[in-house]
């Protein structure tokens, strides 16, 4: 249980503990009182640090292995609900004018300034990886005090709640994503990268006016595997003392919890929206409110992805492709971790490199998959039909033979009678449901039922003319390729 102190307590020695003299020695000049009420002491500075308004805990000890003037960093285990705790000093003079509910909002982003210039492009290439999931998620039914928490569908690292300030409010919050997923070579959850936990808390504006920030303060973490964060914390421990006395100065003192350290408000999102790559809804498993797009609190995304995403993502990579153009390609792809490894290369220099170069600069699974991808061939489907509607063969008198007519493409990958009955209905804009059965048109006017093994030896390439008939008990149609 953490309790607030408004301030530092101070157990200050008696004149006796400080002078070993007579006690008359301890007499010194009287302090020049005003002996008027309208005159005021100067202002004397206080020595003790103001008390913040706000005091956020991670209920999470901290590594003893980092130096004194480095920031503290605690180790997370991926998918674990770790609790926040929201503190706040109510006997602070502007409390009384706060409203009962506060908002605040929670992220996390990155730590590394290299990764934070390519961030969306980080958290774009994940959500391809991990299609569904989530980077930051709240588990609601631990959390105490959390008022409407919302998560938000296209900023997989985000989530926002409100709170009441006069109530005990313990947030429990879980990390999905491991520092290693955005390393080139995710060796080891050592060399992973530090994420920043940032907590930004606003007072709630009427109308449309944007909220008043109030206070912003983070933590930095490392995620490992599960289980993995209580073993390199171990680690770390054993590491410390081994080593001298002398040499155990120089890093600080574990902590039990975290406290974060009050810093800059995160950014405000660009005007210009970002649009995802993918239309994958990303929800979370648990009953948060999910925002509208237009309410959204959008990450500012680099301007030569959201070019890349007006128009039709490119089959093949061209030799002549300029840097920007490269990079597009490798994000469109799935390749976004790669992008600044590859930052210098044109479309020819990158078709130039060999299987082995690519697995030695993107490993062995990333290096064969970008291989493929460059020399990629289109995929031949299994068998292709051409179908032509009845009432397409008779416009302006055209002859009944099966060589006239306006005939479409049908691609089949199945080789089924499903499969061939729902591309049929597309076409022929019929409801799938109420196509009872389709028949093929064979020897002799003879109609054959057609099922996967009539499908799967059809003649590729071959073209019919579909003929509808309407049927009752139950109502619907029968398909005839004549």
């Amino acid at each position: 249980m953490l309790f607030w102190h408004n301030q530092l307590e101070h157990l200050w020695p008696s004149p006796g503990e400080l002078y070993s003299g007579p006690p008359s020695s301890l007499l010194r000049e009287s302090l020049p009182l005003p002996y008027l009420k309208q005159e005021e002491l100067p202002n004397i500075p206080s020595m003790e640090p103001p008390c913040p308004a706000f005091q956020y805990v991670l209920c999470a000890a901290t590594s003893p292995a980092v130096k004194q003037q480095e920031e503290a960093l605690t180790y997370l285990n991926q998918g674990q609900s770790y609790e926040v705790q929201m503190l706040c000093n109510s006997k602070l003079g502007d409390a009384p004018q706060w409203p009962r509910l506060l908002k605040s909002v929670v992220r996390v982003v990155f730590h590394d300034r290299r990764l934070q210039y390519t961030e969306q492009q980080q958290l774009d290439g994940w959500r391809w990886s991990r299609p569904g999931d989530r980077i930051l998620d709240i588990d609601v039914p631990l959390s105490v005090g959390v008022i409407e928490p919302q998560v938000l569908p296209s900023q997989l690292n985000t989530v926002e709640f409100h709170w009441d300030p006069t109530k005990r409010t313990s947030l429990f919050l879980q990390v999905h994503c491991i520092s290693t997923e955005f390393t080139p070579r995710k060796k080891g959850g050592e060399k992973g990268v530090p994420f920043r936990l940032q907590i930004d808390t606003f007072k709630p504006s009427d109308k449309e006016l944007p909220p008043e920030h109030l206070h912003s303060a983070g933590c930095l973490i490392k995620v490992f595997k599960p289980k993995g964060a209580d073993r390199k914390l171990k680690t770390d421990r054993e590491k410390i003392e081994k080593q001298p006395l002398h040499e155990r100065d120089k890093y600080q003192t574990a902590c039990e919890n975290t406290i974060f350290m009050e810093c800059s408000p995160w950014p405000e999102p660009s005007a210009e929206p970002y649009c995802p790559l993918s239309p994958l809804a990303l929800t979370s498993p648990h009953s948060c409110k999910l925002l509208s797009p237009e309410r959204e609190r959008l990450c500012c995304s680099p301007p030569f992805i959201l070019d890349s995403l007006r128009g039709s993502p490119a089959e093949d990579l061209d030799p002549g492709a300029s840097i920007l153009e490269t990079q597009q390609w490798l994000h469109r792809h799935r390749f976004s971790s790669y992008c600044r490894i590859l930052a210098n290369f044109t479309g020819t220099d990158l078709l130039k490199l060999t299987q082995q170069d690519l697995i030695q600069i993107c490993g062995a699974a990333d290096g064969i998959r970008l291989f493929n991808t460059l020399r990629a061939r289109p995929i031949r489907h299994r068998l292709t039909l051409y179908v032509a509607q009845e009432a397409s063969r008779q416009e302006n008198e055209v002859p009944k033979n099966s060589d006239s007519g306006f005939y479409q493409e049908i691609s089949l990958d199945e080789l089924s009678a499903v499969e061939l009955m729902g591309k049929l209905a597309e076409l022929l804009a019929l409801p799938a449901n109420q196509i009872h059965h389709l028949f093929h048109q064979g020897p002799g006017g003879i109609l054959i039922l057609l099922s996967d093994q009539v499908v799967q030896n059809l003649k590729d390439e071959s073209y019919f003319v579909a003929v509808v008939k309407k049927v009752q008990n139950p109502d619907g149609y029968y398909l005839v390729l004549t």
